[in-house]
């Protein structure tokens, strides 16, 4: 084999989790359906709601509905998971998301549309996606060995990544082509799909320690996660990075300041573009130790590639930053889940996923409120380039603050070594209870 045959197969993403598990395979391929699927509603919903009103501030009401439900019940989400079968909850839970997809056909297909139930749709969604994400995020952990993590998640990232750039561009064609009728209509049929790759999944119990769903076990998982530093290190530097450095709202003005109308959906996707290289050139990423570092430099990464957006006059060059920022953005996704899910125990896991679930969807929210805000005041691209280097500012403030992230190795954490003893024992009894 050459240098360069032998530098290229480390590039391309380990396979091994997919070859070793049926059940990741199942869980994968029925994320990757529903996720282009998802993304058909994600890009109609607000298409229909202009167009039924008109409004911008209709439009920016959906994501107000949606917020507190995700908040509430991402927690409890995360109660549920430790306690009850988990691919039972995200069956059941992906059912009810069947149904909210089915409402909004039905709505659609009516002489005339009506705004309430999308708006009621929308925040039944967000709840029940908030039940649903600690217990799909937490079946990682229970169907791939524990050294193969990092490889899943690159995998995962892979089709998310993906459905990222190519969902919008599908769901404006077949909206502009077909209505919103169409895209939830779609949409339907791939949640049916996803629903029969679950079933065909086996069961995934709760530890035999497992706390029942209550104010007080949300509180044990709160407790444990204020012990752990090094997890609030990651916490807080994502909600950071997204807090400063998330300027999508205001990518529109952004757009016009460059005299580039045209190149707005470019704007969106560039970002995801970025992410998504680096999903498919992964490989090296699970042969990585040290990810507290490993979160850190690409934390930094995102902010000085929106600060370098911010700072840029030329449209190509401000899509060269915003596909760089994707990357580190991407780095910094491994990065994080890695940390979560090979050092904490399974019985946490889902309350822990819950948190993980508010650190990665508050933020951006408060990301876009911040941009649109700060732009009002000095301009939309000054309100880019200081968010970036605020970012900077806060992660590394941070980072020096929380010597364990630094420190923070997979080979030696006791806390990996904790989880991976459990992960073991967990196999060798499923392996004995076949036999």
């Amino acid at each position: 084999m050459t240098a360069a045959a032998h530098f290229f197969r480390k590039l391309i993403p380990d396979l091994t989790p997919w070859r070793a598990s049926r059940e990741f395979r199942l869980l994968w391929t029925s994320g990757c359906v529903t996720a282009f699927g998802s993304f058909l509603t994600y890009i109609a919903v607000p298409i229909q709601i202009k167009q039924l009103t008109g409004s911008t501030l209709a439009v920016g009401l959906a994501g107000a509905f949606e917020l507190v439900p995700l908040v509430v019940f991402g927690l409890w989400g995360g109660a549920l998971a430790d306690a009850l079968d988990r691919r039972r909850l995200v069956l059941l839970s992906e059912a009810g998301l069947t149904l909210m997809a089915a409402l909004l056909l039905a709505n659609s297909v009516l002489p005339h549309p009506m705004l309430w139930p999308i708006y009621l749709v929308g925040a039944l969604t967000a709840a029940l996606d908030g039940i649903q994400r600690p217990a799909l995020d937490s079946m990682f952990p229970r169907v791939v060995a524990h050294d193969q993590l990092p490889a899943a998640f690159t995998l995962v990232s892979l089709y998310r990544n993906a459905a990222s750039v190519a969902g919008p561009a599908l769901a404006g064609v077949v909206v502009a082509v077909a209505g919103a009728r169409s895209a939830y209509a779609l949409d339907v049929l791939t949640f049916l799909v996803s629903l029969a790759l679950i079933a065909r999944m086996r069961p995934i119990p709760p530890a035999e320690s497992a706390d029942r769903p209550s104010l007080r076990s949300l509180g044990q998982g709160l407790a444990y996660a204020w012990s752990r530093k090094d997890l609030l290190g990651t916490y807080a530097i994502d909600t950071v990075a997204m807090l400063f450095a998330f300027p999508v709202a205001v990518f529109p003005f952004l757009a016009d300041s460059l005299d580039a109308e045209w190149a707005l959906g470019l704007l969106y996707a560039a970002t995801a573009v970025g992410a998504l290289l680096v999903s498919a050139t992964g490989g090296w990423l699970s042969r990585v130790h040290r990810h507290g570092r490993m979160l850190l430099f690409a934390a930094l990464g995102w902010g000085g590639s929106m600060a370098l957006a911010g700072l840029a006059g030329n449209v190509w060059l401000v899509l060269l930053c915003l596909a760089l920022a994707g990357a580190a953005d991407q780095i910094s996704g491994v990065a994080r889940s890695t940390i979560w899910n090979q050092s904490i125990p399974d019985e946490l896991r889902g309350r822990l996923a819950g948190v993980e679930l508010l650190s990665y969807s508050v933020g951006p929210q408060l990301g876009q409120v911040r941009a649109g805000g700060m732009a009002a005041l000095v301009g939309t691209r000054a309100s880019i380039w200081t968010g970036g280097v605020m970012c900077v500012l806060g992660v590394l403030a941070l980072t020096a603050s929380i010597p364990k992230l630094l420190a923070w190795d997979s080979r030696t954490d006791p806390h990996v070594l904790a989880v991976r003893a459990q992960h073991e024992k967990q196999q060798a009894e499923a392996a004995a209870a076949e036999v």
